[in-house]
């Protein structure tokens, strides 16, 4: 199966960067909206879904902690109750205006840290998961694709849910699968590099780690940012290679 672009929209109110949003849409299969904790708000969120509705695109709902001054890169040591009541708040708005709008959301992609920690920590993943199952509409789950797939797969089917697998067009890996730390050099790739990754992601499903490992990772889709327009033309790039 072919891969699948994703990417973060409906982080900003800033005319500039709707307008962009407006040019990443036609390019992308998936968009990850954002639910109004660490960006955009119910307005923005009415505005991006028309724009997925007006381009066939399939919308996630896209919730992080709540950490609007952060812009959800901080994590919030939260009890489990306390993560799951805030994951399905988001959620729940998110889908009540796509209802409004008449478009469906299919799927959950957690923001920033709470992406991060999920990653990293079992419980966090349990949480956001039950989360996500608990919506009275059925969400696929959306979280990194790794040499762990298959464990995170039986964790999703605990919980009734189907999973999607992604890879980061622009970012580099460590040798365990993990995305290599933005603290450290080189862990944003140029966009020679980003080109080179998504062609070899997509032609023999494995990605070349820091230290020069091939990787085979298990990917259904490749998220892209967009939220400038040479970005957008670096998007319009890879949905090419993916023809």
């Amino acid at each position: 199966m072919s891969l699948m672009l994703n990417c973060d929209l409906g982080e900003s109110t800033h005319p500039d960067v709707m307008d962009v949003d407006a040019l990443v849409m036609p390019h992308i299969d998936q968009a990850n909206i954002a639910c109004g904790l660490h960006a955009g708000d119910a307005e923005m969120m009415r505005a991006t879904l028309l724009l997925a509705k007006e381009n066939g695109v399939r919308v996630g709902a896209h919730p992080s902690y709540p950490d609007r001054e952060g812009f959800g890169r901080r994590s919030m040591p939260l009890p489990s109750d306390a993560l799951i009541a805030i994951v399905q708040s988001q959620i729940a708005e998110l889908t009540q205006i796509a209802i409004e709008v008449g478009i469906s959301v299919s799927y959950v992609k957690p923001h920033g840290a709470l992406y991060n920690d999920m990653m990293a920590n079992g419980h966090i993943r349990s949480a956001v998961m039950q989360a996500v199952s608990s919506s009275p509409q059925p969400l696929a789950f959306m979280l990194q694709a790794t040499p762990d797939a298959e464990t995170h797969r039986r964790e999703a089917k605990a919980f009734d849910l189907e999973v999607i697998f992604e890879a980061f067009a622009d970012r580099c890996y460590a040798d365990n699968g993990s995305l290599l730390s933005r603290k450290l050099p080189g862990a944003v790739h140029s966009r020679e590099m980003m080109l080179e990754q998504v062609a070899q992601l997509n032609e023999s499903g494995t990605i070349t780690t820091i230290s020069g490992h091939r990787l085979s990772i298990q990917a259904d889709s490749v998220c892209v940012h967009g939220d400038n327009v040479d970005g957008v033309a670096a998007i319009e790039e890879v949905r090419q290679l993916l023809r």
